[in-house]
């Protein structure tokens, strides 16, 4: 089977938060931010986590899911070497390069895996024993490590009341404080590179779901600090040149104040533009070969409508 060409790409996806905590900080659980910029930041991990979940959901082959630090019921083992396990079950006829590349998130965000071989020697050929060689496929799709968003930023502050005992001593519940964000624009930037995809064994098949998996994942969260969200513009940037790229994909759009409202007083749509006058000026370039567009808000994509290089995605 050959390998599927992939053209080069880069990926503008927005959506909104609306009093809620986009990306919490693991240890503290407060939302990322940056105090010099005041604006929201958003890690490529939350958006991976984002489309393994709905992946998995959907019964795709996923190799990172949540539940992989269980305890492997064939050995102790646990995490990644537990995960290979089961899949080495599944896939028995296959070595742990093919394995991986099952997964589809191993496809798009690559992999690293521990594969265990026959020893060489003579000597260790005669012991049960075998050697353990690292697996590492480079994923072909990344995302910014941070994605800072288009309007600067107020948290504010909140309290809250949990019915669960604080410990065994204290059966009232416990109150605790948090910052939530009031409405931000989240812009995720990512990346979609040719060469990594020959290795990884991406499929265009692939980035379609992929992008149907960012859009639909952040409308249907649905837990307490990710449900109030909305997906309002995903943009793939396709180049005619795989070693080719424009600068500053992720500041070609902006937002014009409307009402006398501030960037931290907006609180909805209704409050600003988006300024795609960048966006449209670089889609005349001979390296943009064309850009993909999907939104389901009228007034945007009527923007795009019968622009040359501008196709809309069938998600």
């Amino acid at each position: 089977m050959t390998a599927e060409t992939i053209k080069k790409s880069e990926i503008i996806f927005l959506y909104e938060s609306t009093y809620s905590i986009p990306n919490g900080d693991p240890f503290t659980g407060e939302q990322r931010y940056d105090e010099e910029t005041k604006k929201v930041l958003v890690s490529d991990v939350r958006i991976k986590r984002f489309i393994r979940d709905y992946f998995n959901e959907r019964g795709e082959e996923v190799y990172v899911i949540l539940d992989r630090t269980n305890v492997s019921k064939e050995s102790k083992e646990t995490g990644s070497a537990a995960r290979m396990k089961t899949l080495r079950l599944k896939y028995p006829d296959k070595n742990g390069n093919e394995i991986l590349k099952e997964c589809i998130d191993v496809r798009l965000f690559g992999g690293i895996a521990m594969e265990k071989q026959d020893k060489k020697s003579k000597k260790e050929q005669e012991s049960s024993e075998k050697e353990e060689k690292a697996i590492n496929i480079t994923g072909p799709v990344q995302f910014a490590i941070l994605n800072p968003s288009l309007n600067k930023v107020d948290l504010r502050m909140h309290q809250n009341t949990t019915v669960f005992p604080s410990s065994m001593k204290n059966d009232q519940g416990s109150i605790g404080t948090t910052t939530v964000v009031p409405y931000s624009v989240n812009q995720i930037h990512g990346w979609i590179n040719p060469y990594s995809a020959i290795n990884s064994g991406l499929k265009e098949s692939d980035i379609e779901k992929m992008l149907k998996a960012l859009w639909e994942s952040i409308n249907n969260a649905n837990t307490r600090t990710k449900s109030n969200q909305s997906s309002l513009l995903l943009l793939q940037i396709v180049y005619s040149n795989k070693d080719k790229k424009i600068y500053g994909a992720d500041q070609l759009i902006k937002i014009n104040l409307k009402n006398n409202k501030s960037e931290e007083g907006i609180r909805s749509l209704e409050d600003f533009d988006f300024d795609f006058t960048k966006l449209i000026e670089i889609s005349n370039l001979d390296i943009i070969d064309s850009i993909r567009f999907y939104s389901e808000i009228p007034h945007i994509k009527d923007i795009f409508k019968n622009k040359s290089k501008f196709k809309e995605i069938m998600l």
